[in-house]
């Protein structure tokens, strides 16, 4: 019997809605958000929480499933599974057990942003989410400003004045 992860970034695609009412299990960060645009979907498929404070826990039962021959597939609340979302320990572990692992593509935030935005796009490197501690977050900006290719980071709207202060000194303004 076939088995293997489904890494899902946007499931209002007719494909990733057919995915997910024929998988065994959904592996969601906030069940609640997801079980709604489920519910929207009449999907029924039954949710399983997988979050960065639980994902180490729930791993083994997620490969047990997997190896019992269950399509289990995983959704993040935005953007793409493994990707500054939870996912990429249990890709990783698939990967290791020779399980397969599809993505199931869908809009990228990031791609867009970089595709609109003028600056150079033949050479990027994604940070993502920045360190919360003070000292590692200002330790990782100093090696993005010393880096010529473009850098595109992951920063929640409530953080933006911060980020924009402590990049100021270090990009300046043409950065």
């Amino acid at each position: 019997m076939p088995y293997f992860l489904l890494l899902i970034s946007y499931f209002q695609s007719i494909s990733a809605l057919r995915v997910l009412r024929s998988a065994n299990v959904i592996l969601s960060e906030d069940t609640r958000h997801s079980g709604k645009l489920l519910q929207h979907y009449d999907i029924k498929t039954p949710l399983l929480s997988y979050h960065k404070f639980n994902e180490s826990r729930r791993e083994q039962t997620v490969l047990k499933r997997l190896r019992e021959g269950d399509i289990v597939a995983l959704i993040s609340d935005a953007g793409t599974p493994g990707i500054s979302d939870p996912g990429m320990e249990l890709a990783k572990l698939c990967v290791d057990e020779n399980i397969p692992v599809i993505p199931i593509p869908g809009p990228s935030a990031l791609v867009a942003a970089l595709s609109a935005s003028g600056l150079a796009t033949n050479e990027f490197t994604f940070v993502g989410f920045l360190p919360k501690h003070a000292g590692s977050r200002r330790e990782r900006l100093t090696v993005s400003a010393n880096e010529a290719a473009t850098q595109v980071f992951f920063v929640p709207p409530h953080k933006l004045h911060q980020f924009l202060e402590e990049t100021s000194s270090l990009f300046g303004d043409t950065r």
